[in-house]
């Protein structure tokens, strides 16, 4: 109880933490009843008739269920609470010897006043204190627990910090919307190397996404709102939103060299014939997110942060990643005049070759 405490006082000095507070309480008022062993083996009374008369009067006694009219009914056996209110109340509770006298029950047993802990919680098989409380207004859930495990590293010897509930789930849960959003980037990745059968156009096509997470980002911070799994959510989005912007032009730009041009005059061929379906879309796409960016009621804040982060993605990747692109696709695209009229082999995946 003492370390307890201790923790919950450090939990309230924390501008991290709000509302910590334990439910574990060492002082709650309690009887001590020790059996005379001796004076019942004396008495030829079973130590066992004991235990079970006294649960039986000031307990509750489970004796058989029966069944009336359809019904199942359990019968529990307990006293009439006035006549189990204070340890006086044992001199009219008897108990049974083997030679069949009855036995005042307060002759068998020594009562005495202590306090102690009401309900004794145990977490992987040690003996535990529950604390529990949650992040102060203005600090994510990340930040509360960190301030946490920072307490926690002052524990004496012989105590440690253990995580249950949605705390536990966030600490596993940590870090996989980096490792979601790589393997989005690598399924686009390898789509796209198989789409234009080169290694280095995927490339110019994924740069585009830095710019709507730098986006995204900014529109979060902007509104003061937290990164979450939800903003993660919606950054994986923006992995295909921002691509598609850049597969229009590529792919364009793709064309266009096919038929003569230089990989300079392609890639700008292609941003002028590809912007105004760009801009419609994207337009298109971010006023159908406002909504979820302005909406109030239960779940809000969840819709908040998708929104947001849609929104200030899409916006970078619309009115800023597009005048890059192009010269993504310039630098990572050899020029047929360099090559002798084709395409370095380096920079085309193997064909497959025709039957004879």
């Amino acid at each position: 109880m003492k370390v307890a405490n201790e923790v919950v006082a450090a939990a309230a000095e924390r501008p991290e933490l709000a509302g910590v507070r334990t439910t574990f309480s060492a002082n709650v008022p309690q009887y001590r009843i020790d059996v005379d062993r001796q004076k019942a083996k004396s008495l030829n009374v079973p130590i066992s008739s004991i235990f079970t008369t006294m649960q039986a009067t000031f307990g509750t006694l489970y004796v058989n269920d029966f069944t009336l009219l359809g019904r199942n009914y359990r019968v529990t056996l307990q006293s009439e609470s006035d006549f189990r209110q204070s340890p006086d109340d044992l001199r009219f509770v008897y108990v049974e010897s083997s030679t069949g006298s009855m036995i005042p029950l307060d002759t068998l047993l020594n009562v005495k006043r202590v306090v102690g802990p009401d309900l004794i919680e145990r977490f992987n098989a040690f003996t535990a204190a529950k604390v529990s409380g949650g992040p102060a207004p203005g600090y994510s859930s990340g930040q509360a627990l960190a301030a946490m495990q920072e307490i926690a590293a002052d524990l004496p010897e012989g105590y440690q910090l253990a995580w249950t509930g949605s705390a536990y789930q966030e600490i596993q849960a940590g870090g996989t919307g980096a490792t979601a959003m790589g393997f989005g980037i690598l399924m686009v990745f390898l789509i796209l190397a198989a789409l234009y059968e080169r290694w280095t156009l995927p490339i110019a096509v994924l740069l585009a996404v830095p710019f709507a997470v730098f986006g995204a980002l900014v529109a979060i911070w902007a509104r003061g709102l937290d990164n979450d799994v939800y903003f993660q959510i919606g950054l994986v989005t923006l992995i295909g939103l921002a691509a598609k912007n850049a597969i229009l032009i590529v792919e364009f730009a793709v064309l266009k060299r096919d038929e003569g041009m230089s990989a300079f005059d392609a890639a700008l061929e292609g941003a002028k014939l590809r912007f105004r379906p760009i801009v419609m879309t994207s337009l298109a796409f971010i006023l159908g997110v406002v909504p979820l960016a302005i909406s109030t009621g239960a779940g809000s804040a969840s819709r908040h942060s998708i929104g947001t982060g849609v929104i200030g993605g899409m916006l970078a990747a619309t009115f800023v990643a597009i005048f890059f692109i192009p010269l993504f696709y310039r630098l990572l695209s050899r020029d047929r005049k360099k090559t002798g009229g084709s395409e370095s082999q380096s920079d085309r995946l193997p064909a497959p070759q025709p039957a004879e």
